[in-house]
């Protein structure tokens, strides 16, 4: 990978966190140790999940309301055990996901201005797992499609509508660390702990290739990039067998060996990857450092060129991506990242640095909008379709909350409910009684036994 910049209109791209009063402040992220990014964001809200007991939670946050929070706040608190993932949809601010170590999956409608109380009854839950479930996708171009992974090695896409896990991919031998759709949503890209990767045909529920991740024992990620006219890649990191953290390039097409391969440092941190669709660019941030690596892709040789690096020395817990339609397009802003730390989650800015007020048609292409291209139905019975786009000159409204998100059927798990002094009273008596009459069988058995000659 060369360190030299050709020349680019993204080479001068620099970041910029917002000062402390810009920020949400006085949070509880949570600190749990499985590998996720933290925190989600849309046109309306940031949500991170939660450092809680008892149960697993999330909280959601306006945009516009920035500076420090009570200690009351109000959270999303359904799940019985930690929340590990949270995933917004695309096409409704409103509506939003969250997986737990409890087995289920389930799917929140926030209120219009956002929570002004604890939200514990989703409108949907998604039941199927039989282990903690581990990673949260929203299809990027079918509405109410979504993708969950879980510890019991199973991938399950769900039509939330009806909350049927309608096609469930076996082949993973080890627990699925990251899960990634391609940009028109018609395959799925995962790592594993067993150090592969795999591509995936998810209307199939077939994985199609299987092919050698990166040989470290800790955590990777993948993820897609190209599409749109540009060659499709898929992009991982990961770790060297000497902990070095690296990175791999493989064309989809040809998984034999990856077109490219570099290491990137030393740090132990996992590294998370964003990548803008619509710059080519890619983000590096890694865990437990506060550096930002960026650089843009090419279809051709080296394929990847190094921009430049952000760099703080408050290190990051996770990290957040906020959609192009909530970028200051008039500040020529690129990419708009939330970096989660230890109370506080901190907005950093990429901007392309230019003096002129007019829209910038060179960095600023037709970008997703919030309009679902096909159905759930239609994915299903194996629609592709690109996502639709929208132009940003005359700017983006994010649209107020239309219709309640309504399920045409719920699912909901069944809880038994706490016993009563006289139901455990019944249940000793039923158990003494069945334990009397196993104790006389055994007698029985023992006499005749002796009466065979027995010992």
């Amino acid at each position: 990978m060369s360190r030299i910049v050709r020349s680019s209109k993204y080479r001068h791209v620099f970041g910029k966190a917002e000062r402390k009063e810009s920020c949400y402040d006085n949070l509880k992220p949570s600190k749990g140790a499985w590998d996720s990014n933290k925190v989600k964001a849309n046109n309306k809200f940031v949500s991170v999940i939660w450092e809680s007991r008892g149960g697993g939670s999330f909280a959601v946050l306006n945009n516009e309301k920035t500076g420090k929070y009570t200690t009351d706040l109000p959270l999303v608190s359904g799940h019985k055990g930690a929340v590990l993932d949270i995933d917004t949809s695309p096409f409704n601010d409103y509506l939003m996901a969250s997986v737990s170590e409890d087995g289920n999956g389930r799917i929140w409608s926030i209120p219009e201005g956002g929570l002004t109380e604890h939200l514990v009854d989703p409108v949907q839950t998604l039941i199927g797992h039989r282990r903690k479930v581990g990673t949260v996708n929203f299809h990027p171009t079918a509405a109410n499609v979504v993708a969950t992974s879980s510890t019991d090695y199973s991938l399950k896409i769900w039509d939330i509508e009806t909350g049927d896990a309608t096609l469930t991919v076996p082949g993973h031998a080890d627990i699925i660390q990251s899960v990634a759709w391609n940009r028109n949503g018609s395959q799925i890209a995962t790592t594993s702990k067993d150090k592969k990767c795999r591509l995936i045909d998810p209307r199939a529920q077939t994985v199609s290739t299987e092919f050698t991740g990166h040989p470290g024992v800790k955590g990777s990620r993948i993820l897609f990039t190209g599409g749109a006219g540009r060659e499709e890649r898929l992009f991982s990191v990961g770790f060297s067998r000497s902990s070095d953290r690296c990175f791999a390039i493989h064309d989809p097409r040809n998984l034999d060996k990856p077109l490219a391969k570099q290491n990137i440092d030393t740090s132990s941190g996992i590294i998370m990857p964003f990548y803008d669709y619509d710059t080519n660019m890619l983000f590096l941030a890694g865990k437990g450092d506060g550096n930002i690596r960026y650089y843009e892709f090419d279809d051709t040789k080296p394929f990847i060129h190094y921009i430049s690096d952000y760099k703080s020395s408050t290190p990051q817990l996770g990290m957040g991506m906020r959609p192009k339609t909530a970028c200051d397009i008039a500040s020529c802003e690129v990419a708009s990242f939330l970096k989660v730390s230890n109370n506080m989650i901190e907005p950093i800015h990429f901007t392309v640095p230019r003096k002129s007020e007019m829209f910038q048609d060179d960095i600023f292409p037709d970008t997703a909008g919030p309009e679902p291209a096909m159905t759930s139905a239609q994915w299903f019975g194996g629609a592709n379709a690109d996502p639709k786009l929208i132009n940003l000159e005359t700017g983006f409204v994010p649209k107020p909350k239309g219709a309640e998100f309504k399920p045409t059927v719920v699912k909901e798990v069944k809880e038994e409910k706490p016993k009563t002094e006289l139901e455990w009273k019944k249940e000793v008596e039923a158990l003494s009684k069945r334990v009397t009459y196993l104790e006389a069988e055994l007698v029985k058995k023992d006499a005749k036994i002796k009466e065979l000659g027995g010992n």
